[in-house]
């Protein structure tokens, strides 16, 4: 399944995709009339933290019913008449990046701050840089004059964990993303980390869906294409991935207790604008769209 948040008629909430369809069933207001529990999580995030997977089976049981009722368009909303919101809303806990995790990009930026890494390298970015598909991105002009994109399959955690297993990774894991990771490369240098640099308003845009597991055979077996105003800059797949997702969920969960509702980046690949001659950095009317085989299409443009 595809779940998505999206605001509609001023009001915040979350579905699934209607197959077939441009639309999404409103999960909140088939919750209410459908299902028999008292407990109806007003988000996405809330109902992985009160559920975990067992919500993905849940969802699939209750809108066999409303297909079967005769009232099914009642429960659902066009694509053109909502506004994307990342499929995790109200703040995650952690949002958890990969750096340098393939080897053409770091060969690409060939500086001081690029080097192979012997181990996971990990850095955060701030919970309030959360952005939506087809969100306006401020070209923070104010401060950078080196913004860049950068194209990144993610993952969203189920429920709690610390010191997984490997060969238990899966089972923490609800589903998969797209994460535009948008940066300000000259404060990165400027401040000698990536903190700073990674967390600008709107800079951790995701979606457009939240694939759960089940549709995704592997997460190293997956294309991703960047287009800049339609013209690809980078293609690369998952498998190219110096650490593999199971690599880098039990490295984080040794040091960082997972939650549900963690999104963890993975990183980018080659094509990043800084790496370009001379460098293409992100400018006011830009589009950048992300394309990950299985999930979708994360379009992003940016503003003033």
């Amino acid at each position: 399944m595809k779940f998505l948040s999206f605001s509609y008629n001023d009001k915040e909430l979350y579905g699934v995709k209607v197959k077939r369809e441009e639309s999404a069933w409103d999960l909140i207001k088939v919750l209410e009339d459908f299902d028999n529990e008292n407990i109806i999580p007003k988000t996405l995030r809330e109902a992985i933290e009160v559920y975990g997977v067992s919500f993905i089976e849940k969802v699939r049981k209750v809108l066999k019913v409303v297909e079967e009722s005769g009232k099914a368009n009642d429960y659902k909303v066009p694509f053109d008449k909502i506004i994307w919101r990342s499929p995790i809303t109200r703040t995650p806990k952690n949002i958890l990046c990969v750096g340098h995790n393939y080897e053409a990009h770091v060969n690409e930026l060939g500086d001081e701050l690029a080097k192979t890494p012997k181990d996971v390298l990990i850095f955060t970015k701030a919970t309030t840089a959360l952005a939506g598909n087809n969100e306006v991105v401020p070209s923070h002009k104010d401060i950078t004059d080196s913004l860049d994109y950068g194209a990144e399959l993610a993952v969203v955690i189920a429920k709690p964990g610390k010191n997984i297993l490997k060969p238990l990774v899966l089972d923490y894991i609800f589903g998969y993303t797209i994460m535009n990771d948008i940066t300000a490369t000259d404060l990165q240098y400027k401040h000698g980390q990536f903190f700073l640099g990674k967390s600008l308003e709107k800079s951790a845009v995701v979606g457009p869906y939240l694939v759960t597991k089940d549709e995704v055979s592997s997460p190293e077996s997956m294309g991703i294409v960047t287009k800049l105003n339609g013209e690809i800059k980078q293609n690369a797949m998952t498998s190219e991935m110096l650490f593999r997702v199971d690599d880098v969920l039990a490295e984080i969960s040794k040091i960082v207790p997972l939650e549900a509702g963690d999104i963890i980046a993975t990183g980018t690949p080659a094509g990043v604008g800084a790496a370009q001659n001379p460098p293409r950095f992100l400018k006011e009317g830009d589009e950048i769209k992300i394309t990950v085989e299985g999930i979708g299409t994360l379009t992003t443009v940016i503003g003033e």
